[in-house]
């Protein structure tokens, strides 16, 4: 089945939402407010498709089903599915719902693209909450797998279930989340992890660079195929206990960010932007770690297409 979709905001991420549904057959209508944005969409949709290695015939079919509007209004007009994807700000986000819902069709599906941001409030002010939810979209969209699926508690079960079927068959791996919880399933787990390697750097016990050398030479290599909780009944529940048993109690657990990267923020230590975060970026450190993440993603979409 294919669905008439409107993504609102033709940035990094709604440039890429658009072009993996109309990869998958979808007509896309995708509208930004910024002009500029609109006019450059179909040249960055091509760079994308072209640095993912689709060949040209598959780029051309897929800019065929994709139009672009100069408003809200024109773009959900006839829309079955939105997709919205704005910049992460509650107020924004909610104006954003109240134009789409007064002129989308009533039976349309309404989706928020965001990371952490509660979808039970940007839908709060709807009419019609029953068919609002949540899709969070990981960065780069075209090319990470995964699409967290988030219901509130006004979500109609079978709109989550139509939502999830759409993207399983659009070539995405959904998940879905049955509460509408801060950082859904993914952020919960990264940063769980990244407020203990920042606690380690903070207190001394080793420098930025130990720390992504042992993730990246040690249990990373293994967290594509094997999740964590897979992991445990690996080597056994019975062992995992031990292990908690002996460490938690050490690890970091105080409530709110870390002084010490409060510390880099307030100093203007913003990562590769700035040069310098918890490490020290040149320009060419940077782009060639760019780099390497687009070629990793690529070359491990390409093994899972064949």
């Amino acid at each position: 089945m294919t669905y008439n979709i409107a993504v609102i905001g033709a940035g990094l991420m709604g440039h890429g939402i658009a072009l993996t549904l109309a990869k998958a057959g979808h007509s896309v209508t995708i509208t930004d407010p910024v002009a500029e944005a609109r006019a450059s969409v179909a040249d960055r949709i091509r760079h994308s498709m072209q640095a993912m290695g689709d060949d040209e015939q598959t780029i051309v079919d897929a800019l065929s089903l994709i139009a672009v509007a100069d408003s809200t209004a024109g773009a959900v007009a006839k829309a079955d599915v939105v997709f919205e994807a704005a910049p992460e700000k509650m107020a924004l986000k909610q104006a954003i719902f109240a134009d789409i819902e007064a002129h989308a069709p009533d039976d349309c599906i309404l989706a928020s693209n965001t990371s952490v941001m509660p979808i039970t409030e940007i839908m709060s002010g709807l009419r019609l909450k029953n068919r609002a939810l949540g899709t969070h979209w990981w960065n780069p969209p075209h090319m990470i797998p995964l699409v967290e699926v988030i219901k509130t508690e006004w979500t109609d079960p079978a709109i989550a279930q139509t939502m999830f079927d759409l993207l399983e068959q659009a070539g995405k791996t959904p998940v879905m989340v049955e509460k509408d919880v801060p950082g859904f399933i993914g952020n919960r787990l990264q940063h769980a992890l990244w407020r203990e390697a920042i606690s380690l750097v903070e207190n001394g016990i080793c420098d930025a660079e130990a720390v992504d050398t042992v993730i990246k030479s040690s249990f990373g290599r293994r967290l594509a195929v094997l999740g964590p909780l897979e992991n445990a009944d690996l080597v056994g529940t019975d062992l995992t206990l031990d292990i908690h048993q002996n460490v938690l109690h050490d690890i970091e657990a105080r409530q709110g960010p870390s002084p010490y990267l409060e510390t880099l923020v307030a100093d203007q230590k913003l990562g590769m932007k700035t040069g310098e975060g918890f490490r020290k970026w040149t320009e060419d450190e940077a782009d060639a770690v760019r780099a390497r993440v687009a070629s990793h993603l690529k070359k491990l979409e390409t093994i899972l297409e064949s």
